[in-house]
């Protein structure tokens, strides 16, 4: 059994992972399973070292690393503990809104714009939209916050000729809804969705304050008015451990 245990803590020192991620990463699952930090309080690090078979410097790196997204607390002088914050559930559904979304999860949702800009669109763009490429698009680059902790970083796209005045409306509003609504779409439908997974880049890093090598969900969506029309077309970026996406079943897709 001991060695079992053993085998299963081998960090793989040839797979292009820095070992302080793989660890980091081995008890962010631990923990999330609770087979970690029983009692709320984590392993010291020399006992870490040990099972990890690493110096104590790679597991301070990476504590660090989850004290920086999130998932553990450092207390000087008493230790290492579990955060307690659970992942907020993010429903992905017919009509999906940040804030109806995740309503009663957290006391305080906002959103700043990061960027913008108007641009010519891209084949992807221009495809989504149902534009000509190179039309003219609303380029917004946004960050969403949930108790003050950043949780999404979205780039949407807009018809500039449709919504002109998109991005300053959303500076005053921080609401891709409300923003909709003051320019006389009252209602907007998710039409498509495709879900992916990757490794945070720079972008990610700095808003969403997260460790290099941390992981984020992707999503591509397309929203469209109540004809059909394409509205807006958007990446966005959820850190993984602080969002988990809702898929709704049949009777509750609304």
């Amino acid at each position: 059994m001991a060695q079992a245990k053993k085998k299963e803590a081998v960090i793989e020192r040839r797979s292009g992972v820095a070992l302080w991620r793989q660890i980091a990463d081995r008890m962010r699952r631990e923990i999330g399973e609770g087979l970690l930090g029983q009692g709320g309080r984590m392993p010291p690090e020399v006992a870490l070292a040990e099972r990890f078979g690493v110096n104590r410097h790679t597991v301070r790196t990476a504590i660090a690393a989850l004290v920086q997204e999130g998932v553990l607390r450092a207390e000087q002088g008493r230790g290492t503990f579990i955060e307690g914050r659970r992942r907020l559930a993010y429903p992905i559904r017919s009509r999906t809104r940040f804030s109806e979304g995740l309503a009663g999860q957290s006391r305080g949702l906002a959103a700043d714009l990061l960027d913008h800009a108007v641009e010519p669109a891209s084949l992807d763009v221009a495809k989504a939209l149902c534009l000509s490429p190179g039309a003219p698009v609303i380029r917004l680059e946004t960050l969403s916050h949930a108790d003050g902790r950043p949780v999404s970083r979205a780039r949407g796209w807009f018809d500039a000729e449709r919504f002109a005045g998109m991005a300053e409306i959303f500076s005053r509003t921080r609401s891709i809804t409300a923003s909709f609504r003051e320019l006389g779409l009252a209602d907007y439908l998710r039409h498509s969705t495709t879900v992916t997974a990757r490794h945070a880049e720079a972008g990610d890093l700095k808003d969403l304050q997260l460790s290099p090598g941390a992981i984020v969900l992707v999503t591509i969506a397309i929203n469209v008015d109540a004809q059909g029309q394409p509205v807006q077309y958007s990446e966005t970026r959820f850190a993984a451990d602080r969002i988990e996406l809702h898929i709704p079943g049949a009777d509750e897709t609304g």
